[in-house]
């Protein structure tokens, strides 16, 4: 059985762990989940780190980005960190995150839900099913919490 790991924070202003664990549920019915929740996005790969000990073989992090100066640094010290640790464990860390500015306040909830969802689907497939799983998705400009870009087709 394939044990998933889930950190998100209480920072969030939505519940994107819930999006999160829905579909790793319904992508993998036998796996395992667990779930680590801490307070902001500097705290999250630690919060990896203790999931990986706790037997995890991928863990999805799910953090909200405020709209300072300070808080995209934060980001940038988290981002680094994430990377830190996958290296470390030689494990997939799929680093969810919503920029609280990057959208209008309206649009926050729907783009967090996808982008959840979608990345939580690609965490099942890389952990549970290997590297090669989203070679046949390459070059087709998928996107997670927006409308895909699209493929730029060749005019061969």
């Amino acid at each position: 059985m394939t044990k998933y790991g889930i950190v998100d924070t209480t920072f969030s202003r939505v519940d994107m762990g819930k999006y999160a664990y829905e579909t790793i549920r319904k992508e993998d019915p036998d796996g395992e989940i667990a779930r680590y929740t801490v307070p902001g996005i500097k705290d999250m790969p630690m919060g990896a780190t203790k999931l990986f000990e706790q037997g995890c073989e991928g863990v999805i992090t799910l953090g909200w980005v405020g709209k300072t100066k300070l808080d995209k640094y934060s980001y940038l010290a988290t981002s680094i960190g994430l990377i830190q640790a996958q290296l470390l464990s030689k494990k997939h860390i799929m680093d969810v995150t919503v920029h609280e500015d990057e959208v209008e306040e309206l649009q926050l909830f729907s783009l967090a839900k996808d982008r959840a969802t979608k990345h939580a689907a690609n965490l099942v497939k890389l952990v549970r099913d290997g590297g090669n799983s989203l070679s046949s998705m390459a070059g087709k400009g998928l996107r997670q919490g927006y409308n895909n870009a699209g493929q730029i087709l060749s005019e061969d």
